[in-house]
C-alpha cells in the first residue's frame, strides 16, 4: 500500500476580484485522516480540488508524496476523490462502476476481479455486485463509490461532504464505517465536511477554516478543549458553546468576571486579562452544574429537552441564551429560575474585541 504525506504551503485562489483561498499552509502525516471543516463558502471544498487537481492553484505549492504537483494532471496525482454524489454509472453493475478506471488502464482481468474482490469483502458488497446502481439503497451506492476509490489503490483519498445526501441514521453508521476502513487501509485521507460531529468523530487532525484561512488546526479533542478563539469555540460542540459578555476587574479577592444583571462570576483558571477589559466568559454546556442559594447565577427556564441519555436546558440569563446539559433528569418548568454554575477549570475567557482566547501561553 502507497502511502504519501501531503503538504499545502501558502495556497492563495482568487475567483475574480474574490480571495477565497487566503495563505493556507497545513501539514498532513503519511496515513493521517486529516477533516476540513467549516461554514458554507470558507474554501474547504476549493482546497480540496485543489489537491485534486480540479481547481488551479493560484500561488503556494502543494506536495504529494514529495512531489510538488502544482502541474500535474488530475490523473497523473495518485488521488482517488469520492464525491457528494455517488456519480455512479448507472447502466454498469456494481462490479464495473468499482472496475472503471482499471478497465480503462487495461489491467489484466485477473488483477482487476482480485482488487474488486478486496474492496467489496471491505465494504461488505459481495453479495451486490452483480446489481446496478438503481437496485441500491443510498448507503450501498455511497459504499460503491468507496469501493472503488479503493480498487485504485491511491496515495491519498479525497472525500467532498460524502454523507450529506444520506439520512441522519445511516449518516452515524457510515461515520463508524468510513472510520473503520481508514484503520485499516491507513491511505493518507482528506475529508471535506460542515458537520463539526462528523470532523470530532473521525478525525486525527482538525482544521476549521474560515473566509479562506484556517482559524485553527491540531486533533478533535485539543480543540474543544483549547480552543483558540470565540469562531472556533462556538463551532465545535454541540450544543454549542455558551458565551456570557461581560468585564474583567481586579479586586480584593482576585480576578473576577462581573457579567449581566450584577452577576459576578471567576476567572477560569490559566486565563489572564487587564482591569476593565471586555471579555466573553466561555462555558460548554456540560460544564454548567446545578447550584445552590447564590451559587453561579440565575437563569430562567425555555425549554427543557430529556432525549433519555440526559436533559438540555435551553434557558435566559437576561438577554442571553444558555444551555445546559445534564446527566440527571429534571422536572423544570419554563419560566422557572435555576441557578447554574461554571466549572472554573473548564471555562474560557475570550478578548471582546478580537475574539481570542486569553489562555496563558504555555
Amino acid at each position: 500500500m502507497t502511502m504519501a504525506a501531503v503538504h499545502i504551503r501558502e495556497v492563495h485562489k482568487h475567483f475574480g476580484g474574490n480571495h477565497i483561498i487566503r495563505g493556507v499552509s497545513i501539514d498532513i502525516a503519511d496515513g493521517e485522516f486529516a477533516v476540513l471543516v467549516g461554514p458554507s463558502g470558507c474554501g474547504k471544498s476549493t482546497l480540496l480540488r485543489m489537491i485534486a487537481g480540479l481547481e488551479e492553484i493560484g500561488s503556494g505549492e502543494i506536495e504529494i508524496g514529495g512531489k510538488v504537483v502544482n502541474d500535474m494532471q488530475p490523473k497523473e496525482r495518485d488521488i482517488a476523490m469520492v464525491f457528494q454524489n455517488y456519480a455512479l454509472y448507472p447502466h454498469m453493475k456494481v462490479r464495473d462502476n468499482m472496475a472503471f478506471s482499471m478497465l480503462l488502464a487495461k489491467r489484466p482481468r485477473a488483477e482487476i476481479d482480485k482488487r474488486v474482490d478486496k474492496a467489496a469483502t471491505i465494504l461488505g458488497l459481495t453479495d451486490l455486485l452483480d446489481r446496478f446502481p438503481r437496485q441500491l439503497s443510498g448507503g450501498q451506492r455511497q459504499r460503491v463509490a468507496m469501493g472503488r476509490a479503493i480498487v485504485r489503490d491511491p496515495q491519498v483519498f479525497l472525500f467532498d461532504e460524502p454523507l450529506s445526501n444520506l439520512d441522519a441514521k445511516l449518516r452515524v453508521a457510515m461515520r463508524t464505517e468510513l472510520k473503520e476502513i481508514h484503520q485499516r487501509l491507513e491511505t493518507t485521507s482528506v475529508y471535506v465536511t460542515h458537520d463539526q460531529i462528523e470532523a470530532m468523530t473521525m478525525a486525527d487532525q482538525i482544521v476549521v477554516m474560515r473566509d479562506g484561512v484556517v482559524e485553527q488546526r491540531g486533533k478533535p479533542l485539543e480543540l474543544y478543549d483549547r480552543p483558540a478563539n470565540l469562531f472556533v469555540a462556538g463551532f465545535i460542540g454541540s450544543p454549542a458553546m455558551n458565551f456570557l459578555p461581560g468585564r474583567f476587574h481586579l479586586n480584593a479577592s482576585g480576578p473576577h468576571v462581573h457579567v449581566e444583571g450584577g452577576v459576578i462570576l471567576p476567572v477560569p483558571l490559566g486565563t489572564r486579562a487587564v482591569e476593565g477589559q471586555n471579555v466573553i466568559l466561555g462555558a460548554r454546556p456540560e460544564h454548567l452544574a446545578l447550584g445552590a442559594g447564590a451559587q453561579g447565577f440565575g437563569a430562567s427556564v425555555v425549554v427543557v429537552e430529556p432525549t433519555g441519555a440526559d436533559t438540555q436546558v435551553f434557558a435566559k440569563v437576561g438577554a442571553t441564551e444558555v444551555a445546559a446539559v445534564f446527566r440527571e433528569r429534571h422536572d423544570f418548568r419554563p419560566g422557572e429560575t435555576i441557578r447554574l454554575v461554571p466549572d472554573q477549570e473548564r471555562t474560557h475567557l475570550f478578548d471582546a474585541e478580537s475574539g481570542k482566547s486569553l489562555r496563558n501561553q504555555t
